[in-house]
C-alpha cells in the first residue's frame, strides 16, 4: 500500500497518511490537517509518540465517534473532511490531537494512570484506601465525554490545551500539568489570566448571595477549622472546614491579617437539603447534593458558638505560598464544576475537605489523607506536621489570638450569674432559665440595673434563636404533611434557588467551561444581583406566612419572646439615658 508522507520533518518521521478511499481533494485536506496539527503539537507530546503513526479516514465509525486509536494507528471520521461544514476544521484538528494523545499515553507515557493526574482530573480518592470514586465534576465541562475515564479526560483536555488559548485561564491547574509534561504549544500566545478567583458567597440575609473576587496574594494563611462535636448524631464527630485568612485591602500579608476578621472566609462542605428535611437514610445513601459553601467567618462563628453551642478550633496549616495558591485554584474548580453526593459516613465533610487538600496541595496527595471523620483528619494532619495543635495549649491565649472560638454556653452562664447575683431568679442555672416559658421570664426582665438588663437581653436573644430552631423543625414536619400547600411550593422554589447559589456552575449552563472569564463574570454579576434582590424579601415574607402555620403554643411562645425583647430594649434605653443624665449632672 502506498503511504503519503506529509511535508514536515517531524511529520515525515511520525505521521503517515493512508489515502485509501479519499479523492484528491480529500487527500489534500487530510494532508494539510496532519501538517497543521504537527505544527501545533508541543515537543513533549511529539517525543512520546512512536516512530510512525498511521492515520486513515473512514466512514465506518459510529455517528458520535470522531476518531479511534488502536495499536499505534489512528482512524478518523471521513465526514470531517467535508468542506463548508461549520466547525469541521476545528473538529478535524481536535480529533487528531485527541487520538495522538491516546497513542502517546498508551505507548508508555502512562500519564492518565498517575495518581496526581487522577486527583486533578476529578477521580477522587475514597477513604480507607478503597480506590477512587466516579468523576462528579459535571458542571462547566467542555465535553461530558471527558468524564468517561482518566484517559479520555486527558485526551479531551489535550485538545483544548493545544487549540484553545483560553484553556490556561479556564483550567489553570490542568494547564500547568500539561506544560510540565507536554511543554508549551508552539503556536498559542501566552495567556494573561486575571489574578483573582471568582466565588459565589452566601450573604448574611437568608436568600442573599454575592460574588467574591478572591486574590490569592491576599490570603495570608489557611486554617483547618474544626467544629467540636455535639449531642446530635450527625454532629457527634465534629465538622471539618477550611478558614481563609484574607488580608484587608492595603495590608501587607503577615500575622496582622489575622485581625482582619471581616475579610476572612470559610470553605465548608455540607449536605444541601433541598427537600426541607434531613433524613438519616438519605444521608447514608447519598440522597443529598454535596455543596461547597463560601461563608463569612463571623456567620460561621455565630452559627456554631451561639446557636449550636459548639466550640470552634482554628488550626493553622503549614503551607507554602505556592501551595496556598494551588489550593485556592482547586477550590475555584470545585466551586464551579463539582456536583457530588453527600454521605454522612463515606463522603462527609471530612472526606470532602481531605479531597480538596489532596488535589490542591500535591505533597498532601502523596502522603494521603484518607480519613472518615473530622477528628481523624485533624489527627492525620498533625501526624504529617502540617497542623500544629499547640496553638490551643492555652485556651485563653488561643481565644485572644483567634485560634479558638468558645461555645457561648459558658458566656451565657456568666451573664446569668451576674443577673442572679442581683435578682432572686427562680432557677439556678442558664440552661433552666432558657427552658422557662417566655411569659415566666418576663417579670424579672425589668428589675435589674443596666448591667444585669444587658445580660438578660443577650440571653433572651439566645432564647429566640433556640425557639427559631424548634419552629423550623415543626414547620418542616407540617409542610411535609401538606406537599401541595402554597407555602410548601413557595418554600421549595426558594430552596431550589438556594441550590443554584450553592451550585454556581448551573447559573452559566450555556456559557463556556471551567472558571468563568470576564464576559461571563459580567453576566453572572447581573444575574446574582437581580435574583438576590428578589430572594431576600421573598424569604422575609415567607417567614411571616410560615409563623402563622406554627402550632398555637409555639406561635404564642415566639410572640412572647418578641415582646420580651421589645420591652428589654426600651428598658435599656431608659436606663442608659438616665445614666447619661446623672453623669452630666455630676
Amino acid at each position: 500500500m502506498a503511504w503519503l508522507l506529509i511535508p514536515s520533518t517531524y511529520a515525515a518521521e511520525r505521521l503517515q497518511l493512508d489515502p485509501a478511499g479519499l479523492d484528491p481533494a480529500q487527500q489534500q485536506l487530510a494532508s494539510q490537517t496532519l501538517a497543521d496539527v504537527q505544527a501545533l503539537l508541543p515537543d513533549g507530546l511529539l517525543r512520546a509518540l512512536p516512530a510512525q503513526v498511521q492515520v486513515r479516514w473512514s466512514s465506518e465509525l459510529p455517528a458520535e465517534v470522531h476518531g479511534r486509536a488502536f495499536a499505534g494507528r489512528i482512524t478518523l471520521r471521513r465526514d470531517l473532511l467535508e468542506e463548508g461544514v461549520p466547525g469541521a476544521r476545528r473538529a478535524r484538528r481536535a480529533a487528531l490531537v485527541h487520538e495522538l494523545t491516546h497513542v502517546a499515553d498508551r505507548g508508555g507515557a502512562n500519564w492518565s494512570r498517575s495518581a496526581r493526574w487522577r486527583d486533578l482530573a476529578g477521580w477522587q480518592r475514597k477513604p480507607w484506601h478503597l480506590g477512587r470514586g466516579d468523576n462528579a465534576f459535571r458542571d462547566r465541562s467542555p465535553d461530558s465525554y471527558e468524564l468517561k475515564n482518566p484517559a479520555e479526560y486527558l485526551a479531551v483536555n489535550a485538545e483544548h490545551f493545544v487549540l484553545d488559548g483560553e484553556f490556561a485561564c479556564r483550567r489553570p491547574a490542568l494547564a500547568q500539568w500539561y506544560l510540565a509534561h507536554f511543554g508549551a504549544p508552539p503556536s498559542l500566545p501566552q495567556a494573561h489570566c486575571a489574578a483573582s478567583l471568582l466565588l459565589l458567597q452566601a450573604g448574611a440575609d437568608e436568600g442573599a448571595a454575592s460574588l467574591l473576587q478572591l486574590d490569592p496574594a491576599r490570603v495570608y494563611a489557611v486554617d483547618y477549622l474544626f467544629a467540636e462535636g455535639s449531642a446530635q448524631p450527625m454532629s457527634r464527630w465534629g465538622h471539618s472546614m477550611l478558614r481563609l485568612v484574607v488580608c484587608r485591602p492595603g495590608r501587607v500579608p503577615g500575622p496582622d491579617c489575622r485581625l482582619d476578621l471581616e475579610y476572612h472566609r470559610v470553605l465548608s462542605f455540607r449536605a444541601f437539603v433541598g427537600d426541607v428535611q434531613i433524613s438519616n437514610w438519605r444521608g447514608l445513601t447519598g440522597g443529598y447534593p454535596s455543596r461547597l459553601f463560601v461563608l463569612p467567618l463571623q456567620q460561621v462563628v455565630d452559627e456554631y458558638t451561639k446557636v449550636e453551642l459548639r466550640g470552634l478550633q482554628s488550626l493553622p496549616l503549614q503551607l507554602q505560598r505556592d501551595e496556598i495558591a494551588g489550593l485556592l485554584e482547586r477550590t475555584a474548580q470545585v466551586h464551579w464544576g463539582y456536583d457530588g453526593r453527600y454521605y454522612f459516613v463515606s463522603n462527609n465533610c471530612a472526606v470532602e475537605t481531605a479531597k480538596l487538600l489532596q488535589a490542591g496541595v500535591p505533597r498532601l496527595g502523596q502522603a494521603g489523607l484518607a480519613q472518615l471523620s473530622p477528628r481523624g483528619l485533624k489527627r492525620r494532619l498533625a501526624r504529617l506536621h502540617v497542623l500544629d495543635p499547640q496553638v490551643l495549649a492555652d485556651r485563653s491565649t488561643a481565644q485572644a489570638q483567634g485560634y479558638y472560638f468558645a461555645s457561648a454556653r459558658d458566656h451565657y452562664q456568666q451573664l446569668f450569674d451576674v443577673a442572679a447575683a442581683q435578682l432572686d431568679l427562680p432557677v439556678g442555672d442558664v440552661r433552666n432559665w432558657l427552658k422557662l416559658p417566655a411569659q415566666q421570664r418576663a417579670p424579672w426582665l425589668l428589675r435589674g440595673d443596666l448591667r444585669a438588663s444587658a445580660g438578660l437581653l443577650l440571653l433572651e436573644q439566645a432564647a429566640q434563636r433556640r425557639a427559631e430552631l424548634r419552629a423550623r423543625d415543626a414547620l418542616k414536619r407540617r409542610l411535609l404533611a401538606a406537599p401541595d400547600a402554597a407555602e410548601t411550593r413557595q418554600l421549595r422554589a426558594l430552596l431550589e434557588q438556594g441550590g443554584q447559589w450553592l451550585r454556581p456552575g448551573a447559573l452559566l449552563q450555556d456559557a463556556g467551561y471551567g472558571l468563568p472569564l470576564a464576559d461571563e463574570q459580567a453576566l453572572l454579576a447581573d444575574a446574582v444581583q437581580s435574583a438576590s434582590a428578589q430572594a431576600v424579601p421573598a424569604w422575609q415574607a415567607l417567614r411571616v406566612q410560615l409563623r402563622q402555620q406554627l402550632p398555637l403554643k409555639q406561635r404564642n411562645e415566639m410572640e412572647a419572646i418578641d415582646a420580651n425583647l421589645a420591652m428589654l430594649g426600651a428598658h435599656l434605653r431608659e436606663q442608659a439615658a438616665a445614666a447619661a443624665t446623672g453623669a452630666a449632672a455630676r
